[in-house]
């Protein structure tokens, strides 16, 4: 899998995401985080719920179902999931994007 994300961005905290096969760099604020998420294996994702999160597909494709819609996103696809909705995805491998979180603590970056 050719690398997604430039060394500034791999510079940054890595994000302590528990999927397999995901890497992932955070940059955090005060009040959100932008997420940098790259994924060498494919993943299910189970549904859930968090504060709003909007995000851009960099590589790769997701089959996320919102609200119960599934919908398919790939590269150059943006999607929105409002705070509170329920929402699910199968991520396949080579899958990479840029997500914001409109939560300051959804990921912590992983200890050394």
């Amino acid at each position: 899998m050719p690398e997604a994300f430039p060394e500034p961005v791999k510079n940054l905290p890595e994000a302590d995401i528990p999927l397999k096969g995901a890497k992932a760099y955070l940059s955090q604020s005060e009040n959100h985080q932008i997420i940098f998420m790259e994924f060498s294996e494919d993943v299910e994702v189970g549904e859930h719920s968090h504060e709003s999160q909007w995000g851009i597909v960099i590589e790769g494709r997701i089959d996320l179902t919102v609200d119960g819609v599934m919908r398919t996103y790939s590269k150059g696809d943006r999607y929105f999931i409002p705070g509170g909705t329920k929402h699910s995805a199968r991520i396949y491998a080579g899958y990479a994007d840029v997500t914001f979180f409109n939560q300051r603590d959804r990921y912590r970056a992983k200890r050394e």
